[in-house]
């Protein structure tokens, strides 16, 4: 349940973060040290499950409707959207500075400052910070 709940981007608990840990153990992908630094590495045991196993397309489609709504976007934004999509999908967040590096550069060398307001980049920035969010223990 705990993974699925990774996966969907829906909120964990302190239950499934001890049962996330209790997974890697059983399943010997390391020691109770190699998770602990991995943890600390990723900022927490729920980022680094969800870095291995990624978001599912449709929870990462749900957790940027709120940005994408009301909007009139043009070819290059929406472009840009969905590769942040298609990150949520493979990494399970998205860190800021992602934005500033390949594939997002290949679309716009500047960033997402020559695609979008100031106001809709900290939306953006407020989105990816709900993703991880739901990724640690409420």
């Amino acid at each position: 349940m705990a993974i699925y709940k990774l996966r969907m981007n829906r909120p964990l608990t302190a239950t499934d973060l001890s049962e996330l840990e209790r997974i890697l153990i059983e399943s010997g992908v390391g020691g109770a040290d190699d998770i602990r630094r991995a943890v600390e590495e990723s900022h927490g045991l729920g980022l680094f499950v969800r870095s291995l196993v990624g978001m599912d397309r449709g929870a990462a489609k749900e957790a940027l409707a709120g940005f994408i709504d009301g909007k009139s976007l043009n070819t290059n934004q929406i472009e840009f959207i969905n590769l942040i999509i298609d990150h949520l999908t493979e990494h399970g967040q998205v860190e800021t500075r992602s934005l500033y590096q390949s594939p997002f550069t290949d679309l716009t060398p500047r960033g997402p400052e020559a695609l979008f307001k100031p106001a809709q980049i900290d939306d953006l920035i407020a989105v990816f910070a709900a993703v991880r969010k739901a990724a640690d223990a409420a």
